[in-house]
């Protein structure tokens, strides 16, 4: 049996000390077609472990109702992992920050006003604990002691950087054992004072998480856990972004002489990340520092791998070392895919969000306005509909804790964006007439990491025009996860949200980008599927379209722009251009 055990300060799999070399690879960031090909670049790299974190969210979208199929059938992703023979790390909920959807947490726990996240209150682990019954009786088949590849699983993530409540490591420890689970478990956290007293805990192997000197972390570990095996649960190669800042890079030479430095002194690492995909959908998450910053896109990271699979100068300077370190002969690279410009696509057809409200949605009627989670909606777009009556004095509309984005419309006119990050009004007075009044707000990601994790979406608190308050709304989700019921009409020029739809020809399906000159915001959907959201301000410009989303022939394009574009035309491109 290959059973990973701490001896004598070291780790041991089997009657052997092993030193780990591992790649984060996210199954739910790529679709399944591209998971043999990301991990045979993981083993041909020389790699002998993969791992990777499970969000609750992609799994149980629904109260009680669970999803292992297609993107979520981890349990293929396991198989496809022991067929190769790479060792397997699971990080399993119910928190995973990941720069994804509030940390891998579902929605839904957020239409209980009073529950306290990540903690040992009763209302959060009762959904936890019915969660990790269920992920668990999945994974446990394929422990190490079961003769699967998985040899050590993470209880909770990063908790240190968060909270103090031992009970809640505890607990959650204890169910993984009750469910069966028997091998190693860990935690990961940073290397402070701090981080270390709130997430490590007796008897639990901790381990930690940076992206540079590894000998003054470690030795700030043996503070707390002394003759406690090296272990870099997050080697942090490369880094993520958020609209509106420059891409972030870092010098391959940089990070493998860190990783070398690492192998050479014992350390077992584990590349965060190795490949790192896609947030496709409306899976960015987002970070609150001093203000809310949402994430793009692009989960490309500066990996050893690129978005689409491609090998790096950062993948071969690490790959050399490994083959330098271990002296085993390493397998053939695989070939990259082809990537294939499209060209030029026109959207000659059309319809306006206002116009397409009965093909989308149905109004719900509130006093007051209420956030996403209190109409059973995850993710996407909300509106608020209210007749003003008139007169009215021109005042200030003021969004009591938009969450996070609103463009502003007075009889579907435009009249400015109000968000959570800019110091950006909007005023306007009411003729006797009245005006009919629409703000169309954004989820642009929930909060994944920090103690503003708790991030309902829409309009949160109230709607206030001057000082008073406007009630009696309708209200209308969005979720935009299906658009097949949409009118469309060609030749018509919308100055405001609106849908947009085109087709293209395809000989052979091959990777492509998509590039869209002149569109200013909003979302793209490629023959039904939700590739991501664009943005002007950048950094990224292209989206990345894997060869599997394509078909043979006639393909379907569909934008969701929330402004207006210059024209009526996109490119597909055989180039990224991440910015």
């Amino acid at each position: 049996m290959r059973n990973l055990k701490v001896q004598d300060g070291e780790l041991w799999l089997g009657e052997k000390p092993i030193q780990l070399i591992s790649g984060a690879i996210h199954y739910f960031r790529m679709v399944p077609e591209q998971w043999k090909d990301r991990l045979e670049k993981l083993k041909a790299c020389g790699f002998n472990c993969v791992e990777f974190y499970i969000p609750w969210n992609l799994h149980e979208p629904v109260s009680g109702e669970y999803h292992f199929e297609g993107i979520a059938n981890v349990e293929r992703f396991i198989q496809l992992a022991d067929e190769l023979g790479l060792l397997v790390i699971v990080r399993p909920s119910p928190y995973i920050c990941a720069e994804w959807e509030f940390g891998g947490l579902p929605s839904w726990l957020l239409k209980d006003e009073n529950i306290r996240l990540r903690s040992s209150d009763q209302s959060f682990l009762k959904y936890v604990d019915r969660y990790l019954k269920v992920i668990l009786n999945v994974l446990k088949p394929y422990q190490s002691t079961n003769g699967g590849p998985i040899i050590a699983m993470q209880i909770e993530n990063e908790y240190g950087s968060y909270g103090t409540d031992q009970e809640y490591l505890k607990h959650l420890r204890d169910v993984m054992i009750d469910n069966g689970i028997d091998v190693l478990l860990f935690t990961s956290d940073g290397p402070t004072d701090a981080m270390l007293q709130g997430g490590t805990m007796d008897g639990t192997l901790a381990t930690l998480n940076f992206g540079s000197k590894s000998d003054e972390a470690f030795k700030k570990l043996e503070e707390f856990h002394p003759n406690s095996p090296k272990i870099c649960m997050e080697y942090w190669n490369g880094w993520f972004d958020h609209w509106g800042e420059e891409h972030h890079t870092r010098d391959h030479k940089d990070a493998a002489d860190t990783f070398k430095h690492m192998l050479e002194t014992g350390v077992s690492v584990n590349f965060y990340m190795f490949y790192g995909g896609t947030n496709f959908g409306f899976y960015n998450g987002a970070n609150f520092g001093e203000f809310y910053q949402p994430t793009i896109t692009s989960y490309d990271y500066d990996a050893p791998l690129t978005e689409a699979g491609d090998y790096t100068e950062k993948y071969h300077a690490i790959r050399e070392i490994i083959a330098n370190h271990t002296k085993i002969e390493l397998p053939t690279l695989p070939k990259e895919s082809t990537k294939k410009s499209y060209g030029e696509v026109e959207l000659k057809q059309s319809v306006s969000l206002f116009n397409a409200l009965p093909d989308l949605t149905r109004a719900i009627h509130s006093p007051d306005p209420l956030p996403m989670e209190k109409v059973d909606q995850d993710y996407g777009f909300i509106l608020y509909r209210k007749f003003l009556k008139g007169p009215r004095e021109k005042m200030v509309l003021q969004l009591q804790e938009v969450r996070d984005r609103a463009l502003i419309f007075l009889n579907n006119d435009y009249q400015g964006v109000i968000d959570r990050w800019e110091d950006s009004t909007v005023e306007f007075s009411v003729p006797k007439e009245g005006v009919l009044l629409d703000i169309l707000v954004e989820n642009m990601g929930r909060i994944n990491y920090g103690p503003k994790l708790k991030d309902p979406k829409g309009i949160t608190e109230g709607i206030r025009h001057g000082r008073q308050f406007l009630h009696h709304w309708d209200i209308y989700p969005l979720p935009l996860d299906n658009l097949t019921a949409l009118s469309f009409t060609k030749d018509q020029s919308h100055h405001g949200p609106a849908f947009y739809k085109g087709e293209f020809q395809v000989d052979e399906p091959h990777d492509t980008f998509l590039a869209l000159p002149g569109w200013k915001k909003g979302v793209v959907y490629i023959n039904g599927f939700n590739v991501g959201r664009y943005w002007e301000k950048g950094p990224q410009e292209t989206l990345y379209v894997p060869a599997p989303l394509l078909e043979k022939g006639t393909n379907e394009l569909k934008i969701f722009e929330l402004h207006e574009s210059k024209g009526k035309l996109v490119h597909f491109v055989d180039q990224p251009n991440l910015g």
